[in-house]
């Protein structure tokens, strides 16, 4: 048994960290039940709670690296919150965008030895991040901003594949890249299942994707820390 629980992801992890991602998940969730009966303020609060969690839990964390994390998803909460406010909608976009850089640094540093296979996937990915906006993007909203945007987006996510970090880290990235393809198809007015299931889609693929790259993150610092002692 002793064996089984030291396999699991949250094993090692300090408690103050597994709370607040626990708080994270629960506020995720209770956004995805109750955002449709919800507006104004409280709304906007619930949506930025669970990733500011996420940033929380990440300055739990006695390893370097954990304040790059924290920014990251300080960055994402931000995003969270802005875009749903009237006449902000590119200040959010501008938001994630900065995290997607700093994510794209801060896993760099942390690249491990690839074979040819990742790096091929590392490249389709940068080459969708080309391609989609052209396809996608709605009227209204500027190519250029869009093309900036989902190129740094697939940079974090390619960046994730060829790090060192497990590859919990590495779905999160590519859920995150999946939730942003459905969205901006919504902008557009195309729908991928239902218009419900597409938006319910976005948010689960969105903030799980953010809550997976902090877990995976976190259990490769605390890996490496560990190592190196």
């Amino acid at each position: 048994m002793t064996s089984v629980i030291s396999r699991l992801p949250i094993a090692g992890l300090p408690v103050r960290f597994l709370l607040l991602m626990a708080a994270a998940l629960a506020a995720g969730l209770a956004f995805l039940l109750l955002a449709p009966l919800m507006d104004g303020p409280a709304k906007l609060v619930l949506k930025g709670s669970g990733v500011a969690c996420l940033a929380l839990a990440a300055l739990q964390l006695p390893v370097r690296g954990a304040g790059w994390l924290a920014l990251v998803m300080a960055l994402g909460a931000a995003g969270d919150v802005l875009l749903d406010l009237p006449g902000l909608f590119l200040a959010g976009g501008a938001s994630f965008a900065a995290g997607h850089l700093v994510a794209t640094i801060f896993y760099a540093r942390h690249r491990r030895q690839t074979a040819a296979a990742d790096r091929l996937i590392a490249a389709a990915l940068i080459l969708y991040g080309l391609a989609m906006p052209p396809l996608l993007t709605p009227d209204g909203l500027p190519v250029g901003f869009a093309m900036i945007y989902a190129v740094l987006l697939c940079c974090m996510a390619a960046s994730l594949w060829l790090s060192r970090f497990p590859r919990l880290a590495a779905l999160g990235g590519l859920l995150f890249v999946l939730s942003d393809t459905v969205l901006v198809l919504r902008m557009g007015g195309g729908v991928l299942l239902a218009p419900m299931m597409d938006s319910m889609l976005v948010w689960i693929s969105y903030f799980g994707g953010q809550w997976l790259i902090t877990l995976g993150v976190a259990r490769g610092l605390l890996g490496r820390a560990a190592h190196q002692e």
